[in-house]
């Protein structure tokens, strides 16, 4: 779990969101609710990017460490990056598997769906 503090400031429209530690992590809602919950998912996107490219993550700062300009707040903003994967990562990947005859042939039989089998098995073993 990854806690960064998250800068908003009202605008036109609604309020801009950015993080000061996490450069170019940057959203926008209508409302606060909105703005927060759209920075949640633009902080777990940033960050699986930054996982992604083997960059260590930044240090964050607490809110009263990070100067605000006037008609700014800050509010922390957590984010489980493996959780967020879970739930937005939902591309299919194909993956060979050898299986002997005997069990390919009795699952094929049986109507059982492999791919899903293997799924269902690799999702009880990561949690």
């Amino acid at each position: 779990m990854s806690v960064y503090t998250a800068v908003l400031s009202r605008s036109d429209d609604g309020y801009d969101v950015g993080f000061p530690d996490v450069p170019g992590c940057i959203t926008y809602g209508d409302t606060i609710e909105e703005a927060i919950h759209m920075a949640k998912d633009a902080l777990g996107g940033c960050l699986c990017a930054y996982e992604d490219e083997g960059v260590p993550l930044p240090d964050p700062r607490l809110p009263d460490q990070v100067p605000l300009n006037e008609g700014e707040f800050a509010v922390m903003v957590d984010i489980d990056t493996a959780e967020y994967r879970r739930q937005t990562d939902t591309r299919a990947v194909r993956k060979n598997v050898s299986l002997p005859a005997w069990m390919a042939y009795q699952a094929e039989q049986r109507g059982i769906n492999c791919s899903q089998l293997l799924q269902d098995a690799l999702r009880q073993a990561l949690t």
